[in-house]
């Protein structure tokens, strides 16, 4: 099996932080600067704090997300008129903007792997689960509690005083 590269956060960051800059020059809205660049803030939240796997999470949604909202600024936004060099040169650096995302993806996945992560991403939702291994039968008592001694109360305290 072959051996994916370990690419670097940092790396990740810079080159989509660097081809975000250069696609805002010129041609697209304000809201795909503040999408992809708090997207990078995000990333260098997940940079700051290695151990954090909801950093990386976070970075790895908010990457997918951009990917969504990026081809549907490009539709409405992209110019079909009026092409001047720097215009083309920026659509040019959000197109590959765009087309290096899936791979920090991919990445990103990655990391978020090695930091602890689970394979299938929990959101917090509760959920029903068959694993009755962690239960505790209700026939077997605590050895430190008794039939006569019912809350495991001291038996020197006062009466009616229960100790939590």
């Amino acid at each position: 099996m072959m051996e994916i590269p370990a690419i670097n956060l940092k790396a990740i960051v810079l080159v989509h932080w660097l081809l975000t800059v250069w696609a805002c020059m010129e041609g697209l809205p304000l809201s795909y600067a503040w999408g992809n660049l708090s997207v990078l803030a995000v990333g260098v939240w997940a940079i700051a704090q290695r151990d954090s796997i909801d950093a990386v999470l976070l970075f790895l949604l908010g990457m997918i997300l951009t990917i969504l909202t990026d081809i549907i600024q490009f539709g409405i936004y992209y110019p079909l008129n009026d092409f001047k060099a720097v215009r083309g040169f920026s659509a040019g650096m959000a197109i590959l903007n765009l087309l290096l995302k899936p791979a920090s993806c991919f990445f990103v996945y990655q990391m978020y792997r090695e930091r602890g992560g689970d394979y299938n991403v929990n959101f917090g939702f509760p959920s029903v689960s068959r694993n009755r291994d962690t239960y505790q039968s209700i026939d077997h008592q605590e050895e430190s509690s008794s039939p006569a001694n019912p809350f495991n109360q001291a038996q020197d305290s006062k009466p009616g005083v229960r100790t939590y």
